[in-house]
């Protein structure tokens, strides 16, 4: 115990919040130091990152559906899981690197994982991270985490109920007393929404666009409720028939009608995450309502759409994207004290 103090006293711990679309680290007593896309290029049949190691993050998301023959930009976490185990820890290692340098003490770690995740991915994301210059990794919950980031009473006898719209996964949990009570997560999030953006430009246009621009298409126009002035825009893409570049217009009437079937079932999560509910912390969330984070959070009425479902106040938090590495942070600066409940729980191991 003692060694491990020193050890902690002078490395710099950091908090991972390991995303399906980003990867934000924070450092104890500092805050978030690094926001970069989960993205990696390589070579084509390989696994040698580009640029001797240095084509991650924001460089290699530039490359995402442009690169030639020779080259890929690979998302190596699909549905908040590890789906390419080397590439994620090449990816780890570039950013601990960046943020901790490569010399000095190895960093003990808190990484945000999917609460739905079985124990072998959580294993994979553990030795990534070890095999990336962790010290020591800890595992935490991303509710939890949210929770925390939020500034939610998670620790005290009443309800807190937190839905977390990821880039690959959706997590809605009701806490208490520093625990989840209950929980769903689902494989569905930002990514299944710029697919069904994808999906109908190509069936209703035959128009065929990449991820990058259904994105842009999900910020600008994208809403979960009806807008009080509707929006239109510019999208071009590939003829699907021609083979020829195209440009046509678009509403926020008809995304909203493309993110339909992806915003039900986040909403079915919601509901049934109620519905598993012990009574008097449900009767808590009548007062309490519940938070919105992650990026899909900041969909225009997505508050309204949920209110509307469960009945309960919805609220997005402030700086929902970042909220759950601000979880991992606090963590951090407790590490002591949360860390027997972590391991406890086996959410980390030593």
């Amino acid at each position: 115990m003692f060694l491990d103090a020193i050890w902690g006293w002078f490395s710099m711990d950091m908090g991972i919040d390991l995303g399906t679309c980003n990867t934000l680290v924070c450092v104890r007593n500092e805050g978030i130091v690094l926001n970069e896309p989960s993205v990696v290029a390589v070579r084509k049949g390989t696994n040698v990152v580009l640029n001797n190691g240095e084509a991650v993050g924001l460089v290699a998301r530039e490359m995402l559906g442009k690169t030639p023959g020779s080259i890929s930009a690979i998302r190596p976490l699909k549905d908040g899981v590890i789906s390419d185990f080397e590439i994620t820890e090449a990816m780890l290692s570039y950013f601990i690197n960046k943020v901790h340098g490569r010399g000095g003490f190895k960093p003990r770690v808190v990484i945000a994982v999917p609460s739905g995740i079985t124990a072998v991915e959580r294993r994979a994301v553990v030795d990534s991270a070890e095999r990336a210059g962790a010290r020591k990794v800890y595992l935490v919950d991303e509710p939890m985490a949210a929770g925390i980031g939020a500034g939610l009473p998670i620790t005290e006898p009443t309800a807190s109920m937190i839905v977390d719209i990821g880039g690959g996964t959706t997590e809605v949990a009701i806490m208490s007393l520093a625990d989840i009570s209950t929980c769903e997560s689902i494989r569905v999030g930002g990514d299944d929404m710029d697919e069904a953006i994808i999906n109908h430009l190509k069936r209703t246009y035959n128009l065929l666009i990449g991820e990058p621009r259904a994105e842009q298409v999900k910020i600008q126009l994208g809403s979960a409720s009806p807008l009080e002035q509707e929006l239109t825009m510019e999208i071009a893409g590939r003829d699907t028939i021609s083979g020829l570049p195209r440009k046509i217009v678009i509403t926020s009437e008809e995304i909203r009608e493309a993110l339909k079937e992806p915003i039900s079932s986040i909403i079915e999560a919601a509901t049934k995450t109620l519905e598993k509910a012990e009574p008097e912390l449900a009767a808590d969330l009548i007062d309490n309502g519940m938070y919105l984070c992650g990026g899909g959070a900041l969909l225009r009425g997505m508050d309204t759409i949920f209110s509307n479902a469960t009945g309960l106040t919805a609220k997005r938090v402030e700086e929902p994207l970042t909220c759950v590495a601000r979880g991992t942070s606090v963590y951090l600066e407790n590490l002591e004290l949360w860390k027997d409940t972590m391991d406890h729980n086996g959410f980390g191991w030593e």
